[in-house]
């Protein structure tokens, strides 16, 4: 099997309240809103962050991102009102992690290389 690309869904009770905050997540609207269901940002060529609204899974999600100054997104994201954890050393000292949530309490890593 050869995997081309990765699509991420977050299953969110309320769209239009997880759309503003993925919005000030990411910083910038999203790309594409396919269906009165579905929003979607296009974060490299071949990752994809779809918001589905889906109460009965809403908040039961993690997704994890890969950022280069993990200090400088966090203050930006706390400027924004979004707050997270604390930095943690992990990977065998190899990565930093801090999580947040959104308003569903699906769960987004945000993780540091290290090395």
């Amino acid at each position: 099997m050869t995997i081309k690309a990765v699509l991420a869904v977050v299953p969110v009770a309320d769209l239009d309240q997880a759309v503003e905050w993925y919005e000030s997540f990411f910083g910038r609207p999203a790309d594409t809103k396919p269906m009165d269901t579905l929003a979607e940002w296009h974060l490299s060529e071949l990752g994809v962050v779809q918001v589905f609204q889906d109460p009965d899974r809403a908040g039961r999600t993690a997704v994890n991102f890969t950022v280069d100054e993990l200090d400088a997104v966090l203050a930006e994201l706390a400027s924004k009102g979004i707050t997270s954890t604390d930095p943690q050393v992990v990977s065998n000292g190899r990565q930093r992690l801090a999580t947040t949530t959104d308003p569903d309490h699906n769960q987004l890593g945000l993780i540091e290389s290290t090395s």
